[in-house]
């Protein structure tokens, strides 16, 4: 079900610490007018998150214009892996306005060429080519398209079945939704593609057969032949989850697709750029994918996103036949680059990597305290926990809106939360957190959610 957020002032206690400031009512008096005219201008959909009227951003924290300060673990929904606002990256942005370069279609730039070849080059795999667009659905879209290319010049019309997971989100476009593993979001189609099928994801939590086996099953009970699958695909992790697939399970997924002559594509829009404490997420696998997609972290900033794949499968298209006008858009580019150089520059992977081992290790402390939290799910610096009724895997989404709520009273701001039932509640802050800063956020979020639970309980 749905929510919003009241746009009633309430009154919280006043808070200053190193890195937070709460010195106003929430939402901040001054912000109401702004909040309604964002309500009797823009659609309902639009008021899921919390009632917070960004004025700025630096690195970790967000900023408002009335005094108060967060600790961001939003990341502007994993966006900012380098850091709000980092000066390397505005840097790029405005030399490259100031160049008086802002849009070129895809008429050839020089920015574009250096972009493109770093993302073709830098994860070690031979033989790629990448595509630039502007959002993660986009690049789903287009893998789409190329699966089912590829399918059908392999094995003619009817091998064009898309696999891909319950409870999987890879973007709100039609294509994309059908890939999804999220039934409601999918109402609105009416006639959906029954070339898209999702099996279960091996999460060994609410599925617990994470055998491979589990995966034949599942295409022989929905009646699909190996021989007409185009295209597996799935997130590195589940974006509602922060769930990971067994490496084993993985691994024979991909001699699999080898095997049948299907295209393996992993949904590297949340996971990429580090977000896992590797560079690409399936690289915790130990496999290659055929395609990929990316965005988000990619340039930490501005829209900008892209497949990677073989490059036999990305030339199926002849010259002209797959565009996007703001491909390689000049100052995207500048910020991909500036924003890659950064996290190549600052280890900020293997700072991902070490300070994942501490947010994971203070989350299944609270786990073992609280049966409320049904599971941990994780990597690097994205984590999930899944709020349950206690008892069973059944979500409780008002323990897991309560806890973000309480959280961003006390100057630690999540967006709301998403998964299963609504009951997840996700933590994903810039890579570049400072240890103290993460410790404190971690102290202030169990402070929270012992504050969500009394409510929740009385209620």
């Amino acid at each position: 079900m749905a929510r919003e957020y009241s746009l009633v002032p309430r009154k919280v206690a006043r808070i200053e610490s190193k890195y937070r400031k709460i010195s106003t009512d929430l939402p901040a008096p001054g912000s109401v007018p702004i909040l309604e005219k964002l309500h009797a201008f823009e659609p309902v959909a639009m008021r899921g998150q919390p009632p917070i009227v960004w004025d700025r951003a630096d690195n970790f924290q967000v900023f408002d214009a009335w005094g108060n300060c967060w600790i961001d673990w939003s990341s502007g929904v994993l966006i900012t892996n380098a850091g709000h606002g980092r000066q390397e990256i505005v840097d790029a942005i405005v030399a490259t306005a100031q160049h008086q370069l802002l849009t070129t279609y895809c008429f050839p730039t020089e920015l574009r060429m250096k972009l493109v070849e770093k993302l073709a080059t830098m994860f070690g795999e031979d033989d790629r080519k990448v595509f630039l667009l502007t959002t993660g659905s986009e690049a789903v879209e287009c893998a789409i398209k190329l699966c089912r290319s590829y399918g059908q010049r392999a094995g003619g019309r009817a091998k064009n079945i898309i696999i891909s997971f319950d409870k999987a989100f890879h973007g709100r476009t039609l294509g994309s939704q059908q890939a999804g593993g999220i039934p409601v979001l999918k109402e609105w189609i009416g006639h959906l593609d029954p070339g898209f099928v999702q099996v279960p994801f091996p999460d060994g939590f609410r599925t617990r057969d994470v055998s491979f086996d589990g995966f034949l099953r599942a295409l022989e009970e929905a009646g699909v032949p190996g021989r007409n699958v185009a295209g597996v695909m799935l997130e590195t992790y589940q974006g509602g989850s922060a769930s990971f697939a067994p490496v084993e399970y993985m691994q024979q997924l991909r001699k699999w697709c080898t095997g049948h002559e299907a295209l393996l594509v992993c949904d590297e829009v949340q996971a990429g750029f580090g977000r896992t404490g590797k560079l690409a997420g399936y690289q915790h696998y130990g496999i290659v994918p055929d395609l990929s997609t990316w965005g988000k972290g990619i340039s930490s900033s501005l829209p900008i996103s892209c497949v990677i794949g073989r490059a036999d499968v990305m030339d199926l298209h002849p010259a002209g036949s797959m565009t996007s006008t703001h491909t390689g858009n000049p100052l995207c580019c500048a910020a991909a680059l500036a924003n890659i150089e950064l996290i190549e520059r600052e280890g900020l992977v293997e700072r991902a990597a070490r300070l994942g081992e501490v947010l994971l290790s203070r989350l299944r402390a609270m786990q073992a305290k609280h049966p409320q939290i049904g599971c941990v799910d994780g990597k690097g610096l994205v984590a999930a926990i899944a709020c349950v009724k206690p008892g069973g895997t059944e979500p409780d989404p008002d323990l897991a809106w309560t806890a973000v709520q309480e959280a961003l009273f006390r100057g630690v701001l999540m967006f709301s939360p998403v998964g299963f039932g609504g009951g997840a509640i996700k933590i994903c802050p810039p890579l570049s957190i400072p240890d103290d800063a993460l410790a404190e956020s971690l102290d202030v979020f169990e402070e929270a959610f012992a504050a969500a639970l009394a409510q929740c309980e009385v209620a």
